[in-house]
């Protein structure tokens, strides 16, 4: 990585950071809600499912700031985990925050088509023979709805890397803090003379995206040939 800068490997290392702690908060949560929307019938599941995609509609920017109204030092929220040491607003953990609220929609999305296309009568089987519901989720579900887990691991890591209105609005643009990749590429391309360093960020950016794009791809394929070989 020496044709990059510091200040821009310190953008690309951040990304990562934000993007891998992001989907792995997101991923249990993720399978929980998948689960609930294919599985349950319950009231409020329209609500539920609302929710969820809300970010996908909302633009990016209002999604920040409910975040900061939320999770500010002054939110709700925000003060009652200050008072703990856990502080989101202008720290890398809120960059986290909001590419992780960024990126569930698709996760939960993956997840959740991967287990609508599993038998329930599999399920059902299991059930019928002793099992209980977390054993049956263990032991039936979970390996024939892995392939579309991956999948969506994959399409919110890539999200939370591309993430940009929702992180600037709540945490700001402050480097090695909370500038992120997009967040820097934005910020060279206001500078004089940092197109170079811009576009060497969009290439990594265009090559990670491409890179989860390919591999989420083969692993859908896997996971309709798997559904129609059982």
């Amino acid at each position: 990585m020496d044709w990059l800068s510091p200040e821009e490997w310190q953008a690309v290392a951040l990304s990562l950071r934000v993007a891998f702690w992001a989907t792995l908060a997101s991923l249990p949560l993720g399978v929980l809600t998948a689960y609930a929307l294919a599985r349950w019938r319950f009231p409020g599941r329209q609500l539920l499912n609302g929710l969820v995609h809300l970010p996908l509609i909302l633009p990016p920017v209002a999604t920040g700031y409910l975040l900061l109204l939320a999770f500010g030092t002054r939110g709700p929220l925000g003060s009652l985990l200050q008072e703990a040491g856990i502080v989101f607003a202008f720290r890398w953990t809120g960059a986290a925050l909001a590419a992780a609220v960024m990126a569930f929609p698709l996760m939960v999305r993956a997840i959740r088509l991967s287990i609508e296309a599993v038998d329930p009568k599999l399920e059902q089987a299991s059930a019928t023979l002793g099992a209980s519901g977390p054993w049956v989720f263990a032991t039936v579900t979970l390996p024939l709805v892995l392939p579309g887990i991956v999948a969506g691991i994959i399409l919110a890591f890539a999200k939370a890397m591309g993430e940009f209105g929702a992180t600037i609005t709540f945490v700001s643009n402050i480097p090695g803090q909370t500038q992120t990749l997009p967040t820097a590429i934005y910020t060279f391309l206001q500078v004089p003379d940092g197109e170079a360093s811009a576009l060497r960020l969009v290439v990594i950016a265009v090559v990670v995206s491409m890179a989860a794009l390919l591999l989420s791809e083969f692993v859908a394929r896997r996971v309709a040939r798997r559904v129609a070989g059982a």
